[in-house]
């Protein structure tokens, strides 16, 4: 095999690997990556306003609106004005969103940051560069992207 196919191949692997996940989570807990990411977040950070989540999660607060509106909906979250500040409006986990959480698998970026944080700076240094070099090779670089692995779009869950 020529390195350009190995290139390919290993990156079509990461894709799939992403996918089947988002899929598993998808089917066990019904959220998606960046709904998973966000609850943990507010569960994390109690009573955490939008624009903080945003900024936690590396999420543009539009994306993160989005999302939170589908959450609401689902009852998983409730959003409530702040005593103090009526500007500002804080999110909170329901018990369904508290329970649901429980049993929800961890994202599959939480084992890739373990792991990568394990290895010599030098080569998270080269892997980083490395990865930067594809995006470019690609005509990526202008794409909006937060460093949630998920396919597709964040926000398309029901």
């Amino acid at each position: 095999m020529e390195k350009h196919e190995e290139v390919l191949v290993s990156i079509r692997q990461i894709i799939r690997a992403i996918d089947l996940h988002s899929k598993r989570l998808s089917k066990e807990s019904g959220l998606t990556g960046p709904q998973l990411i966000l609850m943990r977040a507010i569960n994390e950070m109690e009573n955490v306003t939008i624009k903080e989540l945003s900024n936690h999660t590396n999420m543009s607060q539009a994306t993160a609106t989005t999302i939170l509106d589908r959450l609401e909906r689902n009852q998983y979250i409730q959003r409530v004005r702040s005593v103090t500040d009526k500007r500002k409006v804080h999110a909170q986990l329901t018990e369904k969103g508290q329970a649901v959480l429980v049993d929800a698998p961890m994202p599959l970026q939480e084992n890739f940051i373990k792991r990568f944080q394990q290895l010599e700076p030098w080569e998270q240094t080269l892997l980083i560069s490395s990865v930067q070099r594809i995006s470019s090779m690609m005509n990526a670089e202008e794409i909006d992207a937060a460093p949630v692995l998920e396919i597709g779009s964040i926000t398309k869950y029901e």
